[in-house]
């Protein structure tokens, strides 16, 4: 069985490049590598960061470039060549509908994955070209499978298209080793890119708050998700503080280390999807204080660290946890134990195969009125 991906940023991930970022191009990653392991014939179409027609393969998955021409040429002749049974796509983009309907005429399967919470709502979905929904929805209503990260994603998908999807959950990758928490230096961690949606204003607002906690920031500046000069105003802020030392834009293994090391991560996200940063703050035994994200409401259900709600919670919170190492200790172990038995690859790839391979799918009926087809476009 065959499956392609078409991004830059698995490439990134699987070379170690300083410059990989990205939550879904880090799961993707970790996906290809992992089939890979398990037989599947697994290859990557690369843009930018090869040449046209080279070649080259990293643990097991093949990566090609497919050169920087008009996109649905490029995408026509990679599948042409690689013939495979089917295309990963993760993440809303416009350009999905054009990808799903190119594949079907070349006889290939599609996947999508949602990687951000509005991901599985159309109208809100799109960053880049958000007037042009109607095509990415086009592209969710035509795609074969679809995956969502957890319970609150499934709830928003539309009942049309819930036949045709699950519940996967992102693999945690490399297990850290575990630093007992006696034993750590006493900083909070905050890593993310510097998007809106992230809310780094609102870590601001806290350590401005609790003079007394020390916080390392990781994340770079970026136009994605956020307004022109966004970014540079939030570094700038950032560089005023005392007890924050902002390290911009670090590669992979230094924001893992970041997290591994710390005693706290932060989260003041207002939206996600499953943050990858949880997954490697609890493979580590470091506890996450999130001010609203909880997905499946795993933090308060297992007990993994604390959903404050309120800034004035979150300070309570990091001070309740800074002050007790015991307290931490204890998420550690529970936190390891949780990603262990629910994200590990030895249980997340046998689903995914399940899934796609061995679940009978029923093709969804495409009425030809048009009140019909506006239903499937919008969910309603």
């Amino acid at each position: 069985m065959k499956l392609v991906f078409v991004n830059d940023g698995v490439y990134a991930y699987a070379t170690g490049s300083p410059s990989a970022v990205g939550g879904a191009e880090r799961q993707q990653w970790l996906l290809a590598r992992a089939l890979a392991a398990r037989g599947w014939s697994v290859t990557v179409g690369v843009r930018t960061l090869m040449n046209a027609k080279e070649r080259r393969t990293i643990d097991d998955v093949n990566f090609v470039g497919i050169g920087q021409g008009q996109i649905l040429f490029a995408w026509s002749r990679f599948l042409a060549a690689e013939h495979p049974n089917w295309w990963y796509w993760r993440c809303a983009d416009h350009l999905l509908g054009p990808a799903v309907e190119l594949a079907k005429l070349r006889g290939v399967q599609t996947i999508f994955a949602a990687g951000f919470d509005r991901d599985v709502q159309p109208r809100r979905a799109l960053s880049r070209r958000p007037r042009w929904w109607p095509l990415y929805a086009w592209g969710l209503a035509r795609t074969d499978r679809i995956l969502v990260q957890h319970r609150g994603q499934m709830a928003q998908l539309t009942p049309r298209w819930r036949a045709k999807a699950r519940i996967l959950p992102s693999i945690v990758g490399e297990m850290e080793s575990v630093t007992s928490h006696a034993e750590r230096a006493q900083y909070v961690a905050w890593v993310a890119m510097l998007r809106q949606a992230k809310r780094p204003d609102l870590l601001i607002e806290v350590a401005r708050k609790t003079p007394s906690l020390y916080f390392i920031v990781c994340g770079g500046p970026t136009t994605f998700m956020s307004p022109p000069g966004y970014s540079e105003r939030i570094i700038e802020a950032l560089r005023t503080l005392p007890n924050i030392e902002y390290r911009g834009q670090v590669a992979p293994k230094e924001a893992r280390q970041v997290i591994a090391n710390a005693a706290v991560l932060l989260s003041t996200s207002d939206e996600e999807g499953f943050p990858n940063t949880f997954l490697q703050a609890w493979s580590s035994g470091t506890p996450v204080v999130s001010l609203s994200v909880d997905p499946n409401d795993v933090i308060k259900q297992e007990g993994l660290g604390a959903v404050s709600e309120s800034i004035e919670s979150v300070e309570a919170d990091l001070g309740t946890l800074m002050a007790s190492w015991q307290q931490r200790d204890e998420i550690a172990a529970r936190a390891r134990r949780y990603v262990t038995t629910t994200h590990s690859e030895a249980g997340v790839v046998p689903a995914f195969e399940q899934f796609i391979l061995g679940t009978a799918h029923k093709e969804i009926k495409r009425e030809g009125s048009s009140e019909n087809a506006h239903a499937r476009l919008t969910g309603g």
